[in-house]
């Protein structure tokens, strides 16, 4: 008889293989070829009314105007941050970024979170990232890069790109591609689609954009596209990056626009290329495709707006953003929604539309099937947004969660950091709580109603309350003619400020 003990004990699985395992087991019930292909499109500080679909008076968009007219149109749609690293973190987690300390552009993820690369990969999908990461480095000893993240390829950068750009494929030392880069990172988007497309296996492909982030630059007929700006704009100069010394310089706005447009356009194209590969192959009808912008519009880039704000701040400019959704098999009817959605909404709409449950932590996005579906009449909870105040962690002593050596970036780019064309990332262990830790501006978003709160002058915040179906160009302060609608959402948002914070201590993991 053998002894039970002469066996060598189980290796415990860690949690996110068990819910790999469990993810095939489902999946061999289910049809995974019927299965949408899903495709993220992410445009870098593209701003809400930069479209031509949106009253743009000079972009030329026709691609997204095509999507805007033929699919879903998300007029009130939100990213979940006023800057970039944060919202991309909300759309892989379907939580807000200061859960896990992605507080501003160049903070990382955390390892431990889960993402929806790795839920769809449990499912069945073949995942693949190309562009802009931003949430940490994208070298291959990172435990937060994009494979790490649960994607299976990836041509990535840590940042932003202009024409010519370098990337990191599947992890390794950078590379130069030649061209546009909008084109280069769907044209390898491509590249992975068709690599499967015989195997019956979905697929789940991020794309994130450099473009139209600064500093610009364009391909000479894009440029000449809008040689015809108004002179009237070369009055006014603006601040960004020179793509000579990769320091801030002062250009005249009509030069700096051109360019940045010359982007738009050519970004707009680049997606052009994605649907028509998509319809030339046959998966138009099945293939869910998202498009989205990352925050508002930057100063560098903005000349007219309906909206208070641009990047950075938590009005509307600030964080309103295109939200395109084509889905032909699901969406056959073009239509326009006012009901407020934000970038955090996506992990859990994904995962209700292909039958996993999402993480078992704390969400603050829902799922928008219903709203697909046209069944949602109203959104049932408020969206809050903040801006975390980084100013007061100086003195706190709070260990890095990461060792240096893996937060270091690789890919090169024009805007130098701290003298380097690469990014430095950082991400903080947060084990106590302090009543300061809530400051910072923040903003809750209830229906028709929104409160903005800064705290630049402690002893005396500034409250804000606008009604956006009234007011949508936040002009007019109810808080004194509300009082009691302001305390309300107050409250609300400080709970939610309570919920973040516990997270951000590691309790969820």
């Amino acid at each position: 008889m053998i002894h039970p003990a002469s066996f060598p004990a189980p290796r415990a699985l860690s949690p996110l293989r068990c819910l790999y395992f469990l993810g095939l087991i489902l999946a061999l019930g289910q049809d995974i070829s019927a299965r949408p292909h899903i495709i993220l499109l992410m445009g870098d500080d593209h701003g809400w009314e930069e479209t031509a679909y949106n009253g743009h008076p000079h972009l030329h968009t026709p691609v997204l105007d095509q999507m805007a007219r033929e699919g879903l149109r998300l007029d009130h749609f939100y990213a979940a941050h006023p800057s970039c690293s944060p919202t991309r973190g909300s759309v892989l987690t379907g939580r807000h970024p200061n859960r896990y300390g992605t507080f501003t552009p160049n903070h990382s993820i955390r390892p431990e979170e889960q993402t929806i690369a790795q839920l769809l990969k449990s499912a069945g999908y073949r995942t693949g990232h190309f562009g802009k990461w931003h949430v940490g480095p994208v070298k291959a000893e990172s435990p937060t890069n994009p494979g790490a993240m649960g994607f299976d390829e990836w041509l990535s950068h840590d940042n932003f790109f202009e024409l010519d750009p370098w990337f990191s494929r599947n992890g390794g030392p950078p590379e130069p591609f030649q061209g546009e880069s909008s084109e280069i990172v769907i044209r390898e988007a491509i590249r992975f689609i068709g690599n499967g497309k015989d195997h019956d296996q979905p697929v789940f492909v991020v794309v994130w954009f450099g473009s139209p982030h600064e500093p610009y630059s364009g391909l000479p007929s894009d440029l000449a596209r809008y040689d015809h700006l108004p002179e009237s704009y070369s009055a006014r100069e603006v601040a960004l990056t020179s793509n000579e010394t990769g320091l801030r310089v002062r250009r005249p706005l009509r030069d700096v626009l051109r360019e940045r447009y010359a982007e738009i356009t050519a970004m707009d194209r680049a997606i052009g290329q994605l649907r028509d590969y998509l319809k030339n192959q046959g998966l138009h009808r099945n293939t869910l495709l998202w498009y989205c912008g990352d925050n508002g519009t930057p100063s560098s880039g903005l000349v007219v707006s309906p909206f208070r704000g641009l990047k950075g701040t938590l009005y509307e400019g600030g964080i309103r953003v295109p939200g395109l959704i084509e889905w032909p098999e699901r969406i056959n009817r073009a239509r326009v929604s006012k009901i407020a959605t934000v970038t955090s909404d996506i992990l859990p709409t994904l995962c209700e539309l292909v039958g996993i449950s999402p993480p078992k932590r704390p969400l603050d996005g829902i799922s928008l099937v219903r709203l697909l579906d046209n069944q949602m009449k109203k959104r049932p909870n408020p969206i809050c947004f903040w801006s975390f105040d980084t100013r007061q962690l100086q003195d706190r002593g709070f260990p890095p969660y990461l060792p240096a050596r893996l937060q270091e970036g690789t890919t090169p780019l024009v805007k130098l950091m701290n003298g380097k064309p690469t990014r430095t990332f950082r991400n903080l262990h947060h084990p106590s709580i302090e009543k300061r830790d809530f400051g910072g501006a923040r903003s809750i978003l209830d229906g028709r109603f929104k409160l903005v709160i800064h705290d630049r002058n402690a002893e005396k915040p500034l409250r804000e309350l606008f009604d956006l179906h009234q007011d949508p160009e936040e002009s007019n302060n109810l808080s004194l003619e509300r009082p009691e609608l302001r305390h309300r959402l107050e409250d609300e948002l400080h709970r939610w400020q309570g919920s973040v914070l516990e997270s951000l201590t590691g309790k969820d993991y």
